[in-house]
């Protein structure tokens, strides 16, 4: 049975509310835009793709050793991401952030997992667009972003495990393994 895989790191329940409140603001009934569900927030550490069960067993054994102190998550302003079409919320790229996302695909590579090609660039997805005039909705979407307030930190003191299971409405992700960071 094969599984798709990633991980990441859950928001505070703080800070999801806080985001609530954003994307309410920002939510148009007709932007044309696919907005993700509070539920499925996250901070991706590593894409792992679609995976067997000798490599999941691999991946629990792997990231289990994976000894690193808890860490501050400081979320940057909202911003798009054009060729994606992608409205997030960028996280700042903490020293602490970016060791643990090497350790991780350090620690899923030794279990045949191939590295992402692009520089990590932690972020939440909020919403996609859904085709041109989605794109258009980004743009129009973008100009009233630039006066958001700054958002809340939190302090992550652990990384999940997360199963992406494919639904009508969207993908739906379910915890599989937690990680706990420790001094």
């Amino acid at each position: 049975m094969k599984m798709r895989l990633f991980v990441g790191i859950a928001l505070s329940p703080a800070v999801t509310e806080e985001l609530k409140r954003l994307t309410a603001k920002l939510r148009r009934a007709d932007d044309k835009l696919r907005w993700s569900s509070p539920d499925s927030w996250h901070i991706t550490l590593q894409f792992l793709g679609s995976t067997e069960r000798d490599r999941y067993e691999c991946l629990l054994a792997r990231l289990h050793e994976i000894h690193r102190p808890p860490l501050s998550i400081r979320l940057d302003a909202p911003g798009i991401f054009e060729r994606a079409g992608i409205i997030q919320i960028g996280i700042h790229p903490s020293e602490n952030l970016t060791a643990l996302e090497r350790h991780v695909v350090a620690a899923s590579a030794l279990c045949g997992v191939e590295p992402e090609k692009r520089p990590y660039h932690p972020h939440i997805t909020l919403a996609r667009s859904k085709d041109r005039e989605g794109s258009d909705s980004l743009a129009s979407l973008n100009r009233r972003l630039h006066s958001r307030k700054t958002l809340p930190h939190f302090t992550a003191e652990e990384f999940l495990l997360y199963e992406s299971i494919p639904t009508p409405s969207g993908s739906r992700y379910e915890v599989r393994e937690r990680f706990f960071l420790r001094v």
